[in-house]
């Protein structure tokens, strides 16, 4: 019997590099499939991360640091006296005036003030922390017990309105009022007085056909606001007039003249501080 050998099943070169090349060919389509998948992936977990350290870029840059035009940060030192004064104001300028005429028999108002709203040296007035705040400094002093000493000449540590009523002759009366209370603290007349002062006011009194409360509504019928101030004074043309403070809800300051015999507002003049 003939046996015969086998046949050679090698492969040639030519075969083995066409299989190879067949092989790298899946493993690179394989591993583009794979790396497609990890980069998705990849791409949104780095978003992610991206977006816990990135600003919020919807918010402008200024909207951190600018208040609202009502924020106590954007207060003045005297912006935020005037708000600390008035806030414990309970007795109006209306009111005041009324109490303060009751003290002089036949006596006409020719100036009404509330004290300490743009008194920079009152005692009483507040001084404004960093945040535009207003932090009152008291007047009266406290005994260890808790009760506190009053100011001298009978006065309140709170704020006051301190008018002067002249008689018809020309004679000046100063009157204190509590401005919390509206109890009349003390009323006297001004000793300072010459015969040459008597003489001016009984002048300005005759002349004024307005008085002060006509004066202030007008003053506040052009700008809505708390009338802190009302003087009868003359101006730089020498024209009597009621000088009228009113404190808008800004805070702010303006000054009106108001024309002694018609009524007429002949100047406004806006404090910004």
């Amino acid at each position: 019997m003939r046996f015969e050998s086998p046949r050679n099943k090698s492969v040639s070169p030519r075969t083995r590099r066409l299989r190879l090349v067949g092989a790298l060919g899946a493993v690179l389509a394989a591993a583009l499939v794979t790396g497609c998948g990890q980069d998705s992936g990849g791409t949104s977990s780095a978003t992610s991360e991206a977006a816990k350290v990135m600003p919020n870029q919807s918010t402008s840059p200024s909207s951190s640091v600018s208040g609202s035009p009502t924020s106590t940060a954007q207060l003045t030192e005297d912006q935020a006296k005037r708000k600390e004064t008035l806030s414990a104001v309970k007795v109006t300028f209306s009111k005041a005036a009324t109490t303060a005429v009751g003290e002089v028999s036949g006596g006409k108002l020719t100036e009404l003030e509330l004290e300490s709203v743009d008194d920079s040296s009152s005692s009483a007035s507040p001084s404004a922390d960093a945040s535009g705040s207003a932090s009152p400094s008291a007047s009266a002093s406290a005994s260890p017990g808790g009760s506190t000493s009053p100011s001298p000449s009978g006065s309140s540590a709170g704020p006051q309105w301190k008018a002067e009523v002249v008689e018809e002759n020309g004679t000046a009366h100063v009157v204190t009022i509590d401005a919390v209370s509206g109890k009349v603290l003390d009323s006297k007349p001004d000793d300072d007085q010459s015969e040459s002062d008597k003489q001016q006011m009984a002048d300005r009194i005759a002349k004024a056909k307005q008085t002060p409360q006509q004066a202030a509504k007008v003053a506040t019928d052009k700008k809505k606001g708390t009338v802190t101030s009302v003087k009868l004074d003359e101006n730089d043309s020498q024209a009597l007039v009621w000088q009228v403070d009113v404190v808008t809800e800004d805070w702010k300051k303006t000054t009106f003249d108001v024309d002694a015999e018609n009524g007429k507002i002949t100047n406004e003049e806006v404090d910004n501080d």
